[in-house]
């Protein structure tokens, strides 16, 4: 299933996409799609729903964050094996985490704001991880058994919060629109191997990122049971995987994000986005 949620900012409906592209109002089957819900069996519950049953949404409509209310955004830095190198950084020994902030997540295709200060925002394009089923202590084996689903994510940054103000990565990772999630949340019976979908990124019409998760350095069944020997995973929980190569700051010159400009990014089977960049104003 693509499951998603549509409609003005902090007022949108669940809904699913069928397999003519329409989307369908889920509001009468779940409140939302939440980490209650998902708790309490949401997938289940629609997965049992013809979805001709359901009333169909008006096309062009806006489109939501695919979680209602995510309580943790974790990340994980330097995972793809290109994008290592392209950084000049050694290829890790364990998975590098660090949080985004959550209140930073968008549409997929809502106006980014560079952050007051900024010098150098740069784009990511990710596989996310939904947490479908609390997690703790979990083997890989289990690992799959405890996803919701996956989603596309723009993990936007601003390297000089990130890398040349001190402390965590956080502060370049966690400005408000930060995190464009979406546009669907793809359940894995849909997803044939998770580790090997191809991604891009396009800025102003350019290609600028190509790459697969196959070039993971650490896989999705890894990082799920991984993180679960540090902290627990709870339905709603995102999980952010990695970017492969392309990134602005890896460029001769560095290239960085300005007032105005386009981006569109995807990855095969869980949709694309689209945002336009926009200077911080009071």
């Amino acid at each position: 299933m693509k499951l998603l949620r549509f409609g003005a900012a902090s007022a949108e409906k669940p809904g699913l996409l069928d397999k003519d592209g329409t989307i369908r109002d889920l509001s009468g089957v779940v409140s939302d799609i939440t980490p209650e819900t998902l708790k309490n069996g949401a997938i289940a519950k629609i997965a049992a729903i013809d979805p001709a049953t359901l009333p169909a949404v008006e096309a062009g409509v806006r489109l939501g964050p695919i979680v209602n209310g995510v309580r943790n955004f974790i990340a994980v830095g330097l995972n793809y094996v290109d994008h290592a190198h392209e950084t000049g950084s050694p290829i890790p020994s364990e998975p590098i985490l660090f949080n985004k902030a959550p209140n930073c997540i968008v549409g997929p295709n809502d106006t980014v704001i560079i952050p007051k200060n900024s010098q150098k925002t740069d784009w990511e394009v990710e596989l996310a991880i939904v947490i479908g089923k609390t997690a703790s202590y979990i083997s890989e084996a289990e690992a799959i058994d405890h996803i919701a689903g996956y989603a596309v994510c723009h993990d936007v940054s601003e390297r000089h919060f990130q890398t040349e103000r001190g402390g965590q990565w956080m502060k370049g990772k966690g400005s408000p629109t930060f995190g464009p999630l979406g546009p669907w949340l793809v359940t894995p019976d849909e997803v044939a191997d998770v580790q090997n979908l191809d991604m891009f990124l396009d800025l102003n019409g350019t290609r600028v990122q190509t790459g697969n998760t196959k070039t993971m350095i650490f896989g999705v069944a890894h990082l799920v049971s991984y993180i679960s020997q540090f902290l627990q995973l709870d339905p709603g929980d995102v999980i952010t995987t990695g970017t492969p190569p392309g990134v602005g700051m890896g460029m001769k010159p560095p290239k960085f994000l300005k007032d105005g400009d386009q981006v569109r990014l995807g990855i095969a089977g869980l949709g694309e986005q689209q945002q336009t960049f926009r200077a911080w104003s009071a």
